[in-house]
C-alpha cells in the first residue's frame, strides 16, 4: 500500500473513531458472513469479495453462508439470534434493514434495536431503462408520456416491495404522474418482458441490464445516483434531466456489514477497522465498478447514521404506495 492510500485509510479510521492499531486481530476467529440472498446476485458478489479481503487480513477463515427467503427477513433474523461474539455478520442491503421494516408486517425482530451497524462499504445506483423500440430517449421524454398517459405506462420490478418498485413509486411521486406496476418473480424475467415491449420501463440493478443494453434491446435513460456511473459514463443521472421536480432526486442501494444486538464495542471497532482497509483496496473497488457499485466507506456511526436516513426515506414512500408484505 503506498503512502498517499495509507494515510487516505488512517484518515477514514480516525473519522469514524476507530483505531488504527485495531486493524489485525491478535486473537482473529472464523467468521460466517450470512447472505439473506440466493448465492448470485451482488448482495452475494460483495459478500465473497469481502470474505475474501477479510480472511486474508485475519489469516483466519472467512465464509459466505447463503440464507435465502422472505425477502431477506429469514437469513437476518438468523443473524439477530447468533451470538454477540463476532463470529457471526449479516450482509446488510437497504432492503433488509431499511425498507422491510416497514414493509413486512408481524417481523418477530428490529433490523435497527437488534442488529449493530460495523461498516458499510459500497453503493449502487439502478438504472432506469426502456425498450430499444421505445419512442423515449429521455427522462424528460418518459415524464412527458406518462403526463400525456396517465395510469397507462407499466414499469416493472423484480418483486412488490423491492428496490426498483419502490424507485418508481418515489418518481412517480416527484413528477405527478400515475405508473402502473408490474411486479415480478426476480430481475431476469422483467427484463425479458421489457426488452420485448409487454412492459414500459423498469429501475433495474445495474449488471443484468447492462448486458441487454450493450446488446442493443434496451435504451438506458438514466441513473438514479447523485453521480454517474463507470461502467454507463454517457448515461444522466435522473437528476440531470433539468426537471425542476426531480431536482436532487436520488435512489441508491446501501450495503454493509451488521452484527447481532450486544456485540462489545471494542469488537465492533475492530471489525470495522478491518472492513474499512479490505473496502480501500484497489482490488475490491474495481470489483464495486463490475457490478455498478461505488466505495461508500463509513465505520459504525456513519452506518448507522445512513440506516436511519434511509429508513426514514423508505418508510414514507411504502406508506405513500400501500405496499405490503407478509
Amino acid at each position: 500500500m503506498g503512502l498517499a492510500r495509507r494515510e487516505l485509510l488512517l484518515g477514514l479510521l480516525a473519522a469514524a473513531g476507530l483505531p488504527a492499531h485495531a486493524q489485525q486481530s491478535d486473537a482473529a476467529k472464523p467468521i460466517r458472513i450470512v447472505v439473506p440472498f440466493a448465492a448470485g446476485g451482488g448482495n452475494d458478489v460483495f459478500a465473497r469479495q469481502m470474505a475474501k479481503g477479510l480472511g486474508e487480513l485475519r489469516k483466519s477463515g472467512v465464509i459466505v453462508d447463503n440464507k435465502p427467503g422472505a425477502g431477506g427477513n429469514l437469513g437476518t433474523e438468523q443473524v439477530v439470534r447468533s451470538a454477540p461474539d463476532g463470529s457471526t455478520l449479516l450482509l446488510g442491503h437497504t432492503g433488509t434493514v431499511s425498507i422491510n421494516p416497514a414493509l413486512y408486517k408481524g417481523l418477530k425482530f428490529d433490523a435497527r434495536k437488534d442488529l449493530v451497524p460495523v461498516a458499510m462499504f459500497a453503493s449502487s445506483a439502478l438504472v432506469l431503462v426502456v425498450p430499444a423500440a421505445s419512442k423515449v430517449r429521455s427522462v424528460a421524454d418518459l415524464v412527458a408520456e406518462a403526463k400525456a398517459r396517465p395510469g397507462l405506462l407499466d414499469y416493472a420490478s423484480s418483486g412488490s416491495g423491492t428496490g426498483g418498485h419502490l424507485t418508481g413509486e418515489l418518481f412517480a411521486q416527484r413528477t405527478g404522474t400515475k405508473l402502473n406496476h408490474i411486479p415480478y418473480k426476480g430481475t431476469n424475467p422483467a427484463l425479458t418482458d421489457l426488452a420485448g415491449g409487454q412492459v414500459q420501463m423498469m429501475f433495474s440493478v445495474i449488471p443484468p441490464a447492462l448486458a441487454l443494453v450493450k446488446s442493443g434491446r434496451l435504451r438506458a435513460i438514466a441513473v438514479t445516483g447523485d453521480k454517474r456511473l463507470p461502467s454507463l459514463p454517457d448515461v444522466p443521472t435522473v437528476a440531470e434531466s433539468g426537471l425542476r421536480e426531480l431536482a436532487g432526486f436520488e435512489s441508491t442501494l446501501t450495503y454493509g456489514l451488521l452484527a447481532p444486538r450486544g456485540t462489545p464495542d471494542a469488537l465492533v471497532k475492530e471489525l470495522a477497522a478491518q472492513m474499512l482497509k479490505v473496502a480501500g483496496d484497489k482490488e475490491f473497488q474495481s470489483r464495486l465498478d463490475v457490478e455498478g457499485a461505488v466505495p461508500l466507506l463509513g465505520g459504525p456511526a456513519e452506518y448507522a447514521a445512513l440506516i436511519s436516513r434511509e429508513s426514514e426515506k423508505w418508510a414514507g414512500i411504502v406508506r405513500i404506495s400501500g405496499a405490503t408484505a407478509q
